[in-house]
């Protein structure tokens, strides 16, 4: 990640390998925590079971891909990944953390159920990440 001064305001750019992709996954790690707890000691385990499911499996994936979106920086950094296939892959990483568990999690709290059609859009984005992720190591020149 490169930082540049403009008129005084410090400006963060996301490289594949920057410091603005390892403060959202640690965020997001943040979040995959809060609601798994949540799930597990706020929530009455013989009344809202399916509220408790849509939080487990949310935190998982939020959980997972906020390790692979620090795998990929790693990756990137350590040169090992073609960069235009590794940012690719950290976005579509960002869009499905962002809207996957956020679908669940809207769910669980009784937000609109529509919420619920979001959900494959950001799973879409994981498998889709996970695709660029395979581009970015197969098309690199060692």
């Amino acid at each position: 990640m490169t930082q540049s001064e403009n008129k005084g305001v410090s400006t963060v750019h996301f490289a594949a390998s920057g410091r603005g992709w390892v403060a959202f996954a640690a965020v997001s790690g943040a979040v995959s925590v809060i609601a798994g707890a949540f799930a597990a000691h706020g929530l009455n385990a013989e009344t809202q079971a399916a509220e408790i499911g849509w939080l487990r499996t949310g935190s998982l994936y939020e959980a997972l891909h906020a390790l692979a979106i620090l795998t990929v920086a790693a990756l990137a950094g350590l040169g090992r990944l073609s960069p235009g296939w590794a940012i690719a892959a950290q976005r579509l990483f960002l869009a499905g953390s962002l809207l996957f568990p956020a679908a669940l999690y809207g769910l669980a709290l009784h937000l609109p159920r529509w919420l619920g059609a979001v959900a494959p859009i950001g799973g879409t984005a994981f498998i889709l990440g996970w695709l660029a992720l395979a581009g970015a190591a197969l098309t690199h020149r060692d």
